[in-house]
């Protein structure tokens, strides 16, 4: 039968129509499912069709389906193939989690007669070196956009079902978060967002980053800590071209490093097209997977040899601790620009404290832009390396909350939401979305207030951080044994911003069982400006200390973990006394890197137990002295970063550290001028790269006294009686075997990392690292202070040990990174062999010894 022309087009119409309903535009990202980092490069095919298209570098993809698919699968080389359904729906995502197995990476053998054609283009990389590094430029400033995200992956059963991490996954499950939703999903923590401006200024090598937007979600941070402030670009900032890159403490050789055919084989793949540059493509592997290496692939340009693009991975076996992956993707600007700059970086974490538990995974995503070259600004511009317009306090002088005050005038809360310079994968949304209320559940709450303590030290109480105005603690300092005090109980407490942001108060309390006394203390330091960082302090302490470490000029009074082990054990041999301390001090930086710090101090000693201080053959039961102390310090190239009221010294300082302090004081102020004195100290610390020979921390010290001293106010180096090994000390002299009144000493700590015990089979799958130190001390005392005994009550008196012409000399070598965590040195000492005990009840000073440490070292 024969259909009339319009029934027919209706007929065709009919036809047609199901078809186009079928298309389908489906977007997503292959992701690894144990950390869900991108997999590039994955096929994402139509199972038993043609259909299908290749993710890219970031695991992302986007395809047009016709027909009615039920499923779509993604599969990469070393990964299990994953189908998902389809729904009816014309644009759908998805995200692909691929886990690895079910391929096997075939080695590809290359045979070339001649010379390998990578070396020529290495060379020619090292012949353009001085054009296309950055050193090349006078300054350059750019935008920058910073994303730090943070999760938890392969987290074992036992952690699993806390009630922390199953609140967060059925957060997931509600907002429909693939990327979280599953148990063997990574858990989102903490993500943050940073907008800046960076000012680089190069030969002398300043820096400067103005925070202008930023934004935290989920477990991060308090809004104003150091962390916090260090969100932004000023700590991403890698340059392949030096031969030596210091990651995480440590130093990884280059891939294009001169002579880096030593720790490298190449391997010239391809040449490709980065942009519109024209590049080779060349594959790196570590010739010894145990070295400090890295492996991946390098683009260089073929017009000007330089550097395009970087995508490398450290050894799985490299020697460092904790750190389970370490990923470094960077792509730099064209060659035609100018020397290269970092247009894009990503750095990729994995830590994890030890096999079978949970690892923490960090990712950095930097993003450059407008870049600007060859206009440096005047020095004082770079005097304070982190300027933030966010931070600024709020109401009535309370810092700002996470969502009030943390934008500038006019922007809005959703402000990278609109002008986020990358586009955010799917895994990306999803987490974010999940981490927008995450904080907000009352398990994470605890938790994080958990581990705020044991980062910090300090417990505030109070609901909030804002509300929060007083702090407990230091929380290691609550308790301690000793031979004198017995059980020491200890309560501490300090302000926080939240009270004033331009004061900080501490005070304590402490009983001692076994002496019966009540000790105290009162601390309180006002900001009175902050761009050359101007802090008043006043201080008042009531407390029994050892007089062993009353000459430590330069013992860092915020390092809580040295005043509490100093509270254990064996009080008694460091001769134990009370001291009332009264210090009102003014610091002040002069210029970059400046410091300088006046101190008017008194303090009044009384002698403890039956520790005695004689003066023209009486004993003298307490000792006051009045004293100025000048300190000045000079850092060239460190980085402060101020947050809250504090700031604090980080990053790996190139340059050696000078610190001199000269004190002028008198015994007893108000009696004859002949009780005056003056001191002086001179402190150069460095820590040194020695390249394949690992790295050398040294330390320089100088003191000298010229008038007539108590022989406590002297300088006793400090020995070392215990099976510990002290860093500090000389580890084979006892107790006041040696006293000056000046003296010159090194000491010198060498970590060897690998590179000796890596090359012994059977001993490089432990991971241990050599270590060697050498500690020497050459000084005397002036014929005024030798007149002077120093004993013990009811004993014959003794004049003051000290040096003859020889240097004392101890030298060690050991083991350290046993367990990740112990070091034993075996030390010798090589002059005063034959040396005396320093009292009755003395033992006589070692020859040679073994001690063992513990400490935390990558």
């Amino acid at each position: 039968m024969k259909l009339p022309v319009p029934l027919l087009l209706v007929a065709l119409l009919i036809g047609v129509l199901p078809a186009a309903a079928q298309r389908l535009f489906v977007t997503g990202q292959v992701v690894e499912a144990q950390s869900g980092e991108p997999v590039p490069f994955a096929s994402i095919f139509v199972p038993k069709s043609t259909a299908g298209i290749t993710a890219d570098l970031e695991g992302k993809f986007k395809i047009s389906l016709t027909g009615s698919p039920d499923s779509l699968a993604a599969s990469a080389l070393g990964f299990l193939t994953q189908r998902k359904r389809l729904s009816n729906l014309p644009q759908q995502t998805i995200l692909f989690r691929l886990k690895k197995g079910g391929g096997v990476a075939l080695s590809e053998v290359v045979i070339r007669p001649g010379e390998n054609p990578a070396f020529r283009i290495l060379r020619e990389v090292q012949r353009h070196r001085k054009e296309n590094e950055r050193n090349a430029l006078s300054a350059a400033e750019f935008n920058s956009y910073n994303r730090i995200e943070v999760s938890m992956a392969d987290i074992p059963k036992s952690l699993a079902n806390r009630k922390v991490v199953k609140d967060i996954r059925a957060l997931a499950v509600r907002r429909g978060a693939a990327a979280a939703a599953d148990p063997d999903a990574p858990l989102p923590l903490f993500a943050s967002e940073v907008g800046s401006k960076v000012y680089q200024k190069y030969s002398p090598l300043r820096r400067r980053e103005d925070i202008l937007h930023k934004q935290m979600r989920g477990a991060g941070p308090r809004e104003g800590s150091v962390l916090s402030q260090m969100l932004g670009s000023n700590f991403q900032n890698f340059d392949f071209y030096p031969n030596w890159q210091n990651i995480l403490g440590k130093d990884f050789i280059s891939p294009i490093a001169d002579g880096g055919r030593l720790t490298y084989d190449y391997d010239l793949q391809d040449s490709v097209f980065v942009d519109k540059d024209w590049c080779y493509k060349i594959a790196v592997t570590p010739k010894r997977p145990h070295d400090l290496a890295f492996k991946g692939t390098v683009w260089i340009t073929a017009e000007k040899y330089a550097l395009r693009r970087i995508d490398v991975v450290a050894s799985e076996q490299s020697n460092i601790n904790f750190v389970s992956d370490l990923r470094i993707y960077q792509d730099l600007t064209p060659p035609t620009d100018g020397p290269g700059l970092a247009s894009r970086t990503r750095l990729v974490m994995g830590i994890r404290p030890y096999e079978k538990q949970a690892a923490l995974r960090v990712r950095f995503t930097t993003v450059n832009s407008g870049f600007v070259r060859n206009q440096p600004h005047e020095a004082a511009f770079y005097d304070q390396p982190i300027v933030s317009s966010i931070m600024e306090p709020g109401k009535n002088g309370e810092a700002s909350g996470l969502l009030t005050g943390m934008l500038p005038a006019g922007a809005t809360e959703g402000y990278f939401d609109k002008n986020r310079p990358d586009t955010l994968s799917l895994s990306e949304r999803q987490t974010f979305a999940v981490l927008d209320s995450a904080r907000n559940l009352p398990s994470v709450r605890s938790t994080l207030d958990w581990i705020d303590l044991f980062i910090n030290g300090y417990k505030r109480i109070g609901n909030g951080d804002n509300n929060s105005k007083i702090e407990l603690g230091p929380i290691i300092n609550t308790y301690a044994h000793n031979d004198y005090e017995g059980n020491r109980f200890r309560i501490g407490l300090r302000t926080t911003p939240g009270f004033s942001r331009n004061t900080v108060s501490q005070a304590y309390m402490a009983y001692g069982t076994r002496d019966g006394r009540i000790k105290y203390g009162l601390r309180s330091s006002y900001i009175a400006e902050r761009r050359h960082w101007t802090v008043i302090t006043g201080e008042f302490r009531h407390d029994v200390e050892q007089a062993a470490l009353l000459d430590n000029d330069f013992l860092q009074v915020d390092n809580n973990l040295f005043l509490a082990a100093t509270r254990w054990g064996r009080f008694i041999q460091g001769k134990p006394i009370l001291r009332d301390l009264m210090t009102l001090s003014l610091q002040r930086d002069l210029f970059h890197g400046f410091t300088q710090t006046i101190t008017v101090r008194e303090q009044n000693i009384r002698f403890l137990n039956d520790f005695i201080y004689r003066r023209n053959d009486r004993v003298v039961p307490d000792i006051t002295l009045s004293e100025i102390v000048l300190e000045s310090r000079y850092a060239p190239d460190e980085t402060q970063v101020q947050a809250e009221n504090r700031r604090r010294a980080i990053g790996l300082k190139r340059l050696p550290v000078f610190t001199f302090r000269y004190t002028i004081g008198a015994r007893d102020l108000f009696t004859s001028s002949n009780a005056r004195y003056q001191k002086y100290n001179l402190l150069v610390s460095h820590s040194v790269s020695l390249g394949h020979f690992g790295r050398l921390n040294y330390r320089a010290e100088g003191a000298y006294a010229p008038d007539r001293l108590p022989a406590l106010f002297l300088k006793i180096p400090l020995g070392n009686q215990t099976p510990f090994y002290n860093a500090n000390a000389f580890n084979l002299m006892n107790y006041y075997e040696f006293v000056t009144d000046r003296s010159v000493s090194l000491r010198l700590d060498h970590h060897f990392e690998g590179i000796v015990l890596n090359a012994i089979p059977g001993v490089r799958a432990l991971n241990w690292r050599l270590v060697a130190t050498a500690n020497a001390l050459y000084g005397g005392l002036s014929s005024k202070n030798q007149r002077q005994p120093l004993d013990m009550q009811g004993r014959p008196q003794t004049p003051l040990p000290t040096l003859g012409k020889l240097p004392y000399v101890e030298v060690g070598y050991g083991v350290e990174n046993i367990f990740k965590f112990i070091r034993v040195d075996f030390i010798h000492r090589l002059t005063y062999r034959n040396a005396a005990p320093t009292g009755p009840d003395e033992p006589a000073p070692r020859n040679f010894g073994i001690k063992v440490g513990a400490q935390f070292r990558l």
